[in-house]
């Protein structure tokens, strides 16, 4: 049965799922999704599923609101499904496959030898279970080293060495050649290779010859079982001695054994002779055994060191387009006569993808503008500052808002990347007339409070930015009196969750509001945030929020 999903996102994000254990994953919004992708919008909370029933595969769409199509075409219910089949919910790709069965032209897996489980010498790779050499059977680790000699030197002195040259702190790439080279000089090998596993590909780190052709059978037996394995003569074994890859590669002996870390395995050395002068020992495969479990743990904590080293530097980074994003966004109400205004925007990782701002207009007028830029991170806060920028110069055109949001659109469709867009509310208020026009590309729909105590929702609008180049957007007038409030949001004000998946919702939002009512702009931005955070206790942040309040005064 094949044992792999292929996931691609928009967003240039690929990684492998493996099925050897799965008969069902599941892909949605919702967090409890084996496959969860909380920011896309086209999805539905529970959208797909890839289900083995036992001899086939099936593609089934659990009711999706934007529908799931196998191969560019649509489907109802479920559809089954085969080996390359691409299957698309969202913004997201699922292709069905085999395993990798090749890493590079360096090493290619073969699918020769299907009797090598029960072949050759094995041993654990258990540091306290590894087996004594001349076939003793103990476990005295002692012992075993101190057998039999090397090629010029001692068991225990290629140990030693090894235990030296693995010390110090080399770069990973430095690091592999070391492991390779005592490897091979331990055991007397002629050639050899050490690979590492990323995601589920072997990789090879360094290597000293060319075109090995390894037993897929192998590979499994050491990356699956975690034994080490010794081929004595491969002429003399009956699993080998009709391999054309061993007759063509002359491979007379061979040793693979994990780079294992305590139950986990990194990879594999691999090394092998074409004569037998010299063939490899038990005791060679003990050496080589013991030796690839100190190299693991050094490679483990190699890779640890530079991860924590990538982590400083992103941290630093973060820090400062932190900062600069803070800067950006107005840090003080605009001194508007006739407008009480305040705003704030929180995300919910360093940095965000939320956006507003104000654009001080002819005549005493009030432009604001709130945006959500589609994802999170620094990509989304790029393209908020992207924004930004094009509607403050757009601005100084003194045009009229639908004018404004139609050239602002295709400005930022010009550029945006095909998996982004931008939902984004503009209006304008005349504080001294209460002329107040506003438009909308796909954004929350803002609410209008009056002063009499009703509640009016303001819908109209066109499709998201950055997407369509040839929209043209409307603008709507409406009358403002005095006590009169708009409030302005991004989704994460209504889409905030509490550890129970509750979301915190448009209606406990307008209670919130109203109960508000009468009070200035700075203490309703700052109940509606309490209120927020109150609801989410302890549950962590799935968006960043902000929030937008003009009354009139």
């Amino acid at each position: 049965m094949p044992r792999e999903l292929l996931v691609q996102s928009q967003d240039g994000g690929t990684r492998t799922l493996p099925m050897q254990d799965k008969r069902r994953v599941t892909l949605g919004r919702a967090a409890d999704n084996d496959l969860a992708y909380p920011d896309d919008p086209v999805l539905s909370r529970r959208h797909l599923a890839v289900e083995f029933d036992g001899d086939q595969w099936w593609a089934e769409d659990l009711g999706s609101k934007n529908g799931t199509s196998v191969n560019g075409n649509r489907i109802s219910g479920r559809r089954k499904i085969g080996i390359g089949d691409r299957v698309t919910a969202g913004r997201v790709t699922l292709t069905l496959r085999d395993p990798v069965q090749e890493t590079d032209h360096t090493v290619v897996f073969v699918a020769e030898v299907p009797g090598i489980e029960t072949h050759g010498t094995q041993v654990s790779t258990n540091l306290e279970q590894v087996v004594g050499a001349g076939g003793g059977g103990g476990n005295d680790l002692e012992a075993a080293l101190r057998t039999a000699p090397v090629v010029g030197t001692t068991r225990v002195q290629a140990l030693l060495e090894a235990g030296r040259e693995l010390a110090g702190h080399r770069p990973l790439p430095d690091l592999f050649k070391v492991i390779l080279d005592l490897s091979v000089n331990s055991v007397g090998a002629r050639r050899g290779i050490v690979m590492t596993l990323e995601g589920n590909e072997l990789v090879p780190r360094a290597k000293r010859g060319e075109n090995f052709l390894i037993s897929r059978a192998v590979r499994d037996k050491i990356l699956q079982s975690k034994d080490s394995l010794l081929i004595l003569d491969t002429s003399q074994e009956e699993a080998f001695r009709s391999s054309m890859t061993i007759v063509q590669q002359r491979v007379k002996s061979f040793i693979a054994v994990p780079l294992q870390t305590k139950d986990k395995v990194i990879g594999l050395i691999y090394v092998d002779s074409p004569d037998i002068v010299r063939p490899f020992t038990k005791e060679d495969l003990t050496l080589l055994t013991v030796m690839a479990n100190i190299a693991a743990v050094r490679i483990e904590n190699a890779r640890l060191v530079e991860v924590e080293q990538a982590e400083r530097v992103m941290a630093k980074e973060l820090e400062q387009a932190a900062e600069i994003q803070r800067n950006l966004l107005p840090k003080v109400s605009p001194p508007v006569l006739g407008l009480d205004v305040a705003g704030r925007s929180v995300a919910c990782r360093s940095v965000g993808g939320d956006y507003f701002d104000y654009l001080t207009l002819p005549d005493n007028k009030l432009g604001i503008l709130v945006g959500d830029v589609a994802g999170k991170g620094m990509s989304a806060a790029l393209l908020m500052s992207s924004v930004q920028a094009r509607a403050q110069v757009l601005a100084e055109e003194n045009d009229d808002l639908g004018t404004f949001l139609t050239r602002l659109n295709r400005s930022v469709a010009i550029n945006c990347p095909g998996n982004r867009f931008i939902t984004l509310f503009g209006c304008t208020i005349n504080p001294a007339t209460g002329e107040f026009w506003y438009g909308n590309a796909g954004h929350n729909p803002p609410y209008l409070l009056r002063a009499n105590g009703t509640v009016e929702n303001l819908p109209a609008g066109g499709p998201v930015m950055g997407i369509l180049k040839q929209v043209t957007y409307p603008a709507v007038k409406m009358q403002l009196g005095r006590g009169d409030v708009v409030v302005m949001f991004s989704d994460g004000v209504t889409e905030a969750r509490a550890l129970n998946d509750e979301e915190y919702g448009e209606d406990r939002l307008l209670m919130e509001l109203q109960a508000l009512r009468g009070q200035s702009a700075e203490h309703i931005v700052q109940a509606i945030f309490d209120s927020v955070e109150r609801f989410m206790g302890d549950a962590p942040a799935g968006d960043d929020i902000t929030l937008v309040v003009v009354r009139m005064s």
